[in-house]
């Protein structure tokens, strides 16, 4: 630590407000490894939409953080993976980028560093939002940013997650079925599945090309191409699970239908 370093993290330790507040800012220390300045962005950043707060007719949570902070966090960790494996193609970096980013990350390391004991939530309990912590974190990420800038946002993703947390090398060529992790949530939810082979075709170079498309309660979901059955359902599986993780509507929607007709 420079000395430069350690005068300012004096002088923050100085500002610190009293009571309550003092000992929210010293919560916060040990989940970011700085005092903030402004405790406002972190407050909202920790309010989940189900307390219903409001501020001038408008509602208070932390949503709105939630989208600044993914953005921030999409260009830092591309940075930092882009630096990394600083041989590696544009496809590798981008499937590692979003192993770094996805939900199961997020709220695996939102928990490692305890931001859930900070939540400020009404929902009952995880099976309500999965992904609440994670959310938080992003949001706890856009916060940083309105704080003290890109910079320290980099830093808090380097040095208190990423380093502290994750090792790079070994989830970069860590394979995820996504089939297994498909069949396993259409089991739990009874949603019928059905993985369909659709064309099988000669590519430019004579080899063979499978195309699997999967169906998902008697309803076409995403397609999936590889040079071999298994691996064309692989990527099937992948882009109806991402899918399913983006898209809120066509989720709900598979529930729904499934629940209408008894799906098994």
């Amino acid at each position: 630590m420079t000395a430069y370093t350690l005068h300012h993290r004096v002088i923050d330790r100085i500002r610190l407000p009293f009571r309550k507040e003092k000992e929210f800012f010293s919560l916060l220390y040990e989940v970011l490894g700085f005092y903030p300045r402004n405790a406002s962005p972190y407050r909202q950043a920790l309010l989940h939409k189900s307390v219903h707060r409001k501020e001038k007719g408008r509602p208070l949570d932390n949503e709105r953080l939630e989208f600044l902070g993914d953005a921030i966090l999409d260009a830092v960790v591309g940075d930092i993976v882009y630096h990394h494996f600083s041989r590696k193609r544009e496809g590798f970096l981008t499937n590692v980028r979003s192993k770094l980013v996805k939900r199961d990350t997020l709220n695996s390391l939102s928990l490692a560093i305890g931001l859930d004991r900070l939540l400020v939530t009404q929902a009952l309990n995880a099976t309500h939002n999965s992904y609440l912590a994670g959310n938080a974190l992003e949001a706890l990420i856009g916060a940083i940013y309105l704080d003290r800038g890109y910079a320290t946002c980099q830093a808090f993703v380097r040095k208190r997650l990423i380093n502290r947390l994750i090792d790079i090398d070994k989830l970069a060529y860590q394979e995820v079925n996504f089939k297994s992790k498909l069949l396993e949530w259409c089991q739990k939810y009874r949603v019928s599945i059905e993985f369909r082979l659709i064309a099988q075709q000669n590519d430019a170079h004579h080899n063979p090309m499978f195309t699997t498309c999967i169906i998902l309660a008697d309803e076409a979901a995403e397609c999936g191409e590889g040079y071999s059955k298994k691996e064309s359902q692989q990527q099937a599986a992948k882009k109806t699970w991402q899918r399913l993780q983006r898209d809120t509507a066509f989720k709900e929607g598979m529930l729904t239908r499934c629940k209408t007709e008894n799906c098994e």
